[in-house]
């Protein structure tokens, strides 16, 4: 079963620029890049620190205290110091709105 939960409005998000939301008790960055919207868990596995305040750039958000980067169509961190994924979660568009999953994460552990 799934529950989808309205996180935004798709007008509301700028290209690369991550939206913090809080869904359901769970902190989610939103983010629009390449013509596509994602949502990963906005804390950062390294540290316990926000990832929405950090930067987008191919497909990834940086965390901005330590630079580790978290691919967001995997959550996989694509160096140190993180070595554990973060959660990423289904996302989809009705009617203008975007609405995230957060109960069915899309992260495998590797």
């Amino acid at each position: 079963m799934t529950t989808f939960v309205r996180a935004c409005e798709l007008g509301e998000l700028d290209e690369d620029t991550p939206r913090r939301v809080e869904l359901d008790g769970t902190p989610v960055s939103v983010v629009r890049t390449g013509g596509e919207v994602y949502a990963i868990h906005d804390i950062c596995s390294h540290a316990n620190v926000s990832l929405s305040e950090g930067e987008v750039e191919d497909c990834q958000i940086e965390c901005w205290l330590h630079g580790s980067a978290f691919d967001l169509r995997t959550g996989k961190p694509s160096g140190l110091p993180a070595t554990r994924p973060v959660p990423v979660y289904p996302v989809k568009i009705e009617g203008g709105s975007v609405f995230v999953d957060v109960h069915a994460s899309l992260t495998q552990e590797s």
